[in-house]
């Protein structure tokens, strides 16, 4: 059987016994962001989920599942799961009703199918005038260049929100791991906020997993 794999960061607060539970047929890495005593933490708490999905890859790339999905740490409920869109917001029906050949067949799924927010334009690096509350937005130029290596920005980005998806083996080995290095290099050492610098990472999975801009 091809193994598939859940990864997820959490709170020490935060009970995801659920996965292993509701969920025992995938095995999971849960990273604990804020006890650094924890079996499975973070080198900083810093980043949001993005440090741990970039661990996790880093840490695992020359051992990776079939498929790898990244999740929240929040079962359901309403609004801690509002971005889940399936009945009662509950990420193990979300994850129970995710195909796995079509993981296989696309390399990455979004688990969010309803398209707002995200779509079809919330990212535009060169807007005109600029709209002061949009700081990821503001920050994506510079991110881009850093990350990617290149000046080739899209102008607009747009994905169904909000970093949870799934990813075939064969789609994260499509890049060399120093790729998902430099990113997480990035994570760290930038001076942004980590709810700006997480929402960069937000609208920048699906490209770093072979999608287009929108």
């Amino acid at each position: 059987m091809e193994r598939k794999t859940i990864v997820m960061a959490k709170l020490s607060a935060e009970n995801t016994s659920w996965v292993g539970d509701e969920l025992p047929d995938w095995e999971n890495v849960i990273y604990t962001v804020d006890d650094p005593t924890a079996s499975l933490h973070l080198a900083v708490n810093k980043g949001r989920e993005a440090n741990a999905y970039l661990t996790y890859i880093i840490q695992h790339y020359d051992n990776l599942p079939s498929t790898v999905v990244f999740l929240h740490s929040h079962k359901d409920g309403w609004p801690e799961a509002w971005h889940t869109d399936v009945k009662d917001y509950n990420n193990v029906i979300s994850v129970q009703k995710l195909r796995l050949d079509s993981v296989q067949n696309n390399g990455y799924i979004n688990l969010r199918c309803v398209p707002v927010p995200g779509c079809p334009d919330e990212i535009q690096p060169f807007r005109d005038p600029p709209e002061g509350h949009r700081a990821s937005e503001h920050a994506t130029e510079a991110a881009w260049k850093y990350m990617f290596g290149n000046v080739d920005v899209p102008k607009v980005i747009g994905v169904a929100c909000c970093s949870q998806f799934a990813v075939s083996r064969k789609q994260v080995l499509s890049r060399p791991r120093a790729d998902y290095e430099r990113y997480l290099k990035w994570l760290m050492e930038t001076p942004l906020d980590d709810a700006v610098s997480g929402r960069v990472l937000e609208y920048f999975w699906h490209m770093i997993f072979g999608q287009g801009p929108v």
